[in-house]
C-alpha cells in the first residue's frame, strides 16, 4: 500500500486528491485538464449508470446517441446558450494533418484542409439534438419525445480537479419535447425527483431540491431545478439539474407540431443531466481519513473474503468452505470477491480494501473452520465481530442494508446540523468562514445583491428550496423586503 492519507482536518483538498489516486479511481492524463478513469472508478460509474438508466426507462425515456461535433452555426442558433458556453468551447478548424517539411518525422496542420465551417466539440447537446428533432416532430402524435443519451462532453477548464471539474467528463443528458407548457414543467420536476431519489436511496447522499436564481440557471433555460448536497468540508455540491427550456430551442430551430385542432405550434422543451461529478460527491459525503467509504448499493465489491493461512492445505480447506458462501451470496445479488492471492499478506489486503471502501470484510482462518465461525468487519464503523458461519448470507444481506441506511442517516445529520438560519450580515460572514454549510437567509431578489454577497464572502445562492415557506423579512445584506429565505453556501 502507498502510505497514509493526509487527514481531512489538515488539508481537505489534498486528502481528496490523494484518495482518488491511491484508491485507484482515476488519475491525470497526458491531455491537460482531462482524466483517466481507472477500472475501479469506472465500476462505480457503471453501477450509477445501471441504476439511473433503469430509472429513466421506467419513466418512459429511450436512449439514443448524437454527434460529438456541432456546426458553429447550429451552436449559435440559441443565443443565450451559445453565449453561456462560448468561453468553454473547444473548436475543430481543420480536417487533416500532413508531414512537416521542416521537421522530419513530425506532423503539422495542413493549411489547405481548413473546414468551411468550424465544428464545436459539444459542451452540451441542445443544438445538435434540436436541429435533429425538427425532422422527427410533425404532429401531436409524435409527442412527447423522451430521449436520453450517455455521452462525453468537453468544457475547457483552467483549474481542474479529478471528477469534480475536468475538461472532458462523462454524463447523461435527457432532451424532451412536449405539446404543452404544463407537460414540460411536469417533466422537469419529475426528473429532479428521479435525481433526488437516486442521490438519497443509492448514494446515501441527502439533497435539497430547489430552483436556481436567474444568474445561476442554465444558459437558455427559463428555470433550472437543482438538487444540492453538502460535503464534509461544509461546501455545497450541485449534484444534478433539470431545466425547463420553454420554447427557446423550438423557436431557434423552428421545431413545430400540428395540434389536434390543426394549428401549428412550437413544442415545449426540457433537458436534464448528471455527470461523473457524482463520484466526487460520493467520495466527499462518506469517506474518512483511512480511505473510501462506499454505500453498498453502489460499491463495486460489497463483500471481500480474505483467507488467513500459513500452509497450502489450509488455503485449500478455506477455499472449499468459502466457495459455498460465495455462490450463495451471488444468488442473493451480492457482489463478493474471494481474495486468495498468495502474493500479499492478509494485513496488506485488509488495508487495501479499507482504502477502497468495501462495505464488509470477512476473514477466515483454520481456527474459524474448526469453530464454524468467521470474523466480520464493517467499513463504515470499523467494528469487528466473530459470527457463526451458519446463516451468514442472511446476516450479510441485513448488514448491507443497515450500512446503507446508516450512511444516509449520518450524512443527513451532518447536513441538518450545518443549515444555519441567519438574519445579520456580520453573522452571515462569520458562519460562512467558520462553520460552513448552508446559510438560510433572506435575499431581496436582485442580481446586484447576489453578486455583492458573492464578492464579499465567495458564497453563492445554491437554490431557493421548493419546501421553503413564505416568511416576511429583510434581506441579509441590503435590508430590503423579502418574502422567503434562500440557501447560500460556498460551493464546488
Amino acid at each position: 500500500m502507498s502510505g497514509k492519507l493526509t487527514k481531512r482536518s489538515e488539508d481537505y483538498s489534498k486528502w481528496y486528491n490523494e484518495l482518488v489516486v491511491k484508491a485507484d479511481l482515476a488519475e491525470n492524463s497526458a491531455v491537460r485538464g482531462c482524466m483517466v478513469v481507472k477500472p475501479y472508478g469506472y465500476a462505480i460509474w457503471e453501477n450509477m449508470q445501471k441504476v439511473l438508466d433503469e430509472m429513466f426507462k421506467e419513466t418512459g425515456h429511450e436512449n439514443a446517441y448524437f454527434p460529438l461535433l456541432v456546426p458553429k452555426s447550429l451552436f449559435e442558433a440559441e443565443e443565450k446558450n451559445a453565449e453561456g458556453f462560448a468561453k468553454e468551447c473547444a473548436v475543430v478548424t481543420h480536417y487533416r494533418l500532413k508531414n512537416d517539411p521542416d521537421k522530419e518525422g513530425k506532423l503539422m496542420v495542413d493549411p489547405n484542409a481548413k473546414l468551411e465551417e468550424e465544428l464545436v466539440v459539444r459542451p452540451t447537446s441542445e443544438a445538435i439534438i434540436w436541429n435533429t428533432y425538427k425532422g422527427w416532430i410533425e404532429s401531436y402524435r409524435d409527442l412527447p419525445l423522451l430521449v436520453n443519451q450517455w455521452a462525453n462532453v468537453m468544457r475547457w477548464e483552467m483549474r481542474t480537479r479529478l471528477f469534480l471539474r475536468t475538461a472532458e467528463f462523462l454524463w447523461q443528458e435527457g432532451h424532451t419535447a412536449h405539446a404543452t407548457e404544463a407537460e414540460a414543467l411536469e417533466e422537469t420536476t419529475k426528473m429532479q425527483n428521479v435525481y433526488a431519489e437516486f442521490a438519497e436511496n443509492y448514494m446515501a447522499m441527502p439533497v435539497i431540491k430547489g430552483v436556481k436564481t436567474e444568474s445561476e440557471r442554465f444558459a437558455g433555460a427559463l428555470d433550472t431545478y437543482t438538487i444540492e448536497a453538502l460535503m464534509q468540508d461544509g461546501k455545497a455540491l450541485q449534484a444534478g439539474t433539470s431545466h425547463f427550456l420553454g420554447q427557446n430551442f423550438a423557436e431557434a430551430f423552428d421545431v413545430k407540431f400540428t395540434t389536434k385542432e390543426g394549428k401549428k405550434e412550437h413544442v415545449w422543451a426540457t433537458s436534464w443531466g448528471v455527470s461523473t461529478r457524482l463520484i466526487g460527491g460520493l467520495i466527499m459525503t462518506h469517506s474518512d481519513d483511512l480511505g473510501l467509504v462506499l454505500p453498498p448499493k453502489l460499491a463495486p465489491i460489497q463483500v471481500v473474503i480474505v483467507p488467513i493461512f500459513r500452509k497450502e492445505e489450509q488455503l485449500d480447506a478455506i477455499s472449499e468452505k468459502v466457495s459455498g458462501i460465495v455462490k450463495s451470496l451471488k444468488k442473493r445479488g451480492v457482489s463478493v470477491k474471494f481474495d486468495n492471492r498468495t502474493t500479499h499478506k492478509p494485513g496488506w489486503k485488509f488495508a487495501e480494501y479499507e482504502l477502497k471502501g468495501v462495505p464488509l470484510r470477512i476473514a477466515m482462518g483454520p481456527r474459524d473452520l474448526e469453530n464454524g465461525t468467521l470474523e466480520l468487519a464493517r467499513r463504515d464503523t470499523l467494528t469487528k465481530e466473530v459470527v457463526e458461519q451458519d446463516g451468514i448470507e442472511d446476516k450479510i444481506v441485513a448488514l448491507l442494508e443497515e450500512i446503507q441506511e446508516s450512511l444516509l442517516a449520518k450524512a443527513k445529520s451532518y447536513r441538518d446540523e450545518h443549515i444555519t438560519k441567519v438574519d445579520d450580515f456580520e453573522e452571515f460572514k462569520k458562519v460562512i468562514d467558520t462553520k460552513g454549510g448552508f446559510v438560510l437567509a433572506h435575499w431581496d431578489g436582485t442580481e446586484e445583491t447576489e453578486d455583492k454577497i458573492k464578492e464579499l464572502t465567495k458564497a453563492t445562492i445554491r437554490c431557493i428550496a421548493l419546501d421553503q415557506e413564505e416568511e416576511q423579512g429583510g434581506c441579509v445584506y441590503s435590508g430590503k423586503p423579502s418574502s422567503k429565505r434562500v440557501l447560500f453556501a460556498k460551493a464546488y
